[in-house]
């Protein structure tokens, strides 16, 4: 019997090391849960990120729609979206890690899943990945090599190095010339 593997995609961390490390955020999320589970049978990819504010943002509030709806086609995708308060005049994003930590964990518990792979480094989830791999199942990053936690490496049985060879054959568009980067022509 294959493997059963689900996707949690910490949306935020994906976004700014892509946007870091690429200047690009088109990522085509079928062919990249189709790279990450491999062989093995996809469950489902899950995808956490803040709403953005419409009045305090407008602009990224109207690209992040464009890019939910998107994201929305992608087939066995579901979009789990927390929001941001305002704490000391700063937005702060509320709930994500909680939203992503617990499906993690109720997933893993109703055995959905055989294989959970984390996209993200950010160490928060260390101990919730831990406490999947004590339940029996096995537990992989997906990580950018400047932004993750050793401890989320110590914990993984396999990990995904997310560099530019990774990448290859998983854009939706064609890279923009250095001319249209500078100047914004189309």
């Amino acid at each position: 019997m294959e493997d059963r593997v689900a996707i949690f995609i910490d949306g935020s961390n994906l976004y700014h090391a892509l946007r870091s490390n690429f200047r690009r955020y088109d990522l085509n999320f079928a062919e990249f849960a189709s790279k990450l589970s491999g062989s093995r049978r996809l469950f489902r990819t899950y995808y956490y990120n803040v709403l953005q504010d419409p009045i305090q943002r407008p602009d990224g509030y109207r690209e992040q729609q464009e890019f939910l709806d998107i994201l929305r086609k992608t087939p066995y995708l579901e979009i789990r979206l927390g929001s941001t308060k305002v704490a000391q005049g700063i937005p702060v994003e509320k709930g994500i890690d909680i939203m992503l930590a617990t499906d993690l964990l109720y997933f893993a518990w109703n055995d959905f899943y055989d294989v959970a792979v984390l996209v993200s480094g950010d160490s928060d989830f260390a101990y919730a990945l831990q406490a999947v791999k004590n339940m029996g199942k096995h537990v992989e990053v997906a990580y950018f090599e400047n932004g993750v936690s050793k401890d989320l490496l110590n914990i993984a049985d396999n990990r995904h190095l997310l560099n530019r060879s990774f990448f290859i054959g998983l854009w939706v568009g064609k890279r923009r010339t250095k001319r249209r980067r500078i100047t914004g022509e189309d």
